[in-house]
């Protein structure tokens, strides 16, 4: 009887344990292995990064520069249920496990305007609300082909990769809503 009671007690420990770990995981903290060069040289193919929910938690507000993690599928709405099955579909210690065969959602890029900015490129800068934004992140001339001005609306951001002439970003997929915002770069290792 004791050998069973030990048993049952390990077991709901490992249960407790594996309850914190999801949680954690989909809430707090999540490692994320970073695909392609679309933000070279800050990031690189296969960088392993861990990113905070707690901006997604708590919808708070997004800074410019700050290096997001955003679902790319932006034409529909992200869901309790998204938030839960990709935070194991994109985990590095638990993607293996599944199908990964569809393309990649998740993308990583930089935040450059807030709801309210108005966006020019021109000779080859981004402005911002009229004022040349500074990037010292870049690592070549990039080539913008936008020829608008872009105001930002109200719950969204715009975000773009840092191999700017390399990057699928707002720029083709449009402005991203908030509630697609995964989390926020926090550590690379």
């Amino acid at each position: 009887m004791k050998i069973i009671k030990e048993i049952i007690s390990l077991i709901k420990q490992v249960l407790i344990a594996f309850i914190i770990a999801i949680t954690i995981n989909i809430f707090i903290l999540q490692p994320v292995l970073v695909y392609g060069s679309s933000m070279e040289p800050t990031l690189h193919d296969k960088d392993k990064i861990v990113i905070s929910k707690l901006t997604r938690t708590f919808n708070s507000e997004l800074n410019y520069g700050d290096i997001i993690v955003i679902d790319s599928r932006l034409d529909r709405e992200r869901t309790l249920i998204d938030d839960i099955i990709d935070s194991f579909k994109s985990n590095i210690f638990t993607r293996r496990f599944f199908d990964n065969t569809d393309e990649r959602i998740f993308h990583v890029k930089r935040v450059i305007g807030k709801p309210g900015d108005v966006l020019e490129f021109y000779k080859d800068v981004v402005y911002r609300n009229g004022i040349a934004l500074e990037e010292d992140y870049i690592s070549e001339d990039p080539r913008y082909f936008v020829k608008e001005k872009i105001t930002i609306p109200e719950g969204y951001i715009f975000i773009m990769g840092d191999n700017r002439n390399n990057s699928k970003d707002s720029r083709q997929i449009g402005c991203v809503p908030y509630d697609h915002v995964i989390g926020k770069l926090l550590i690379k290792f």
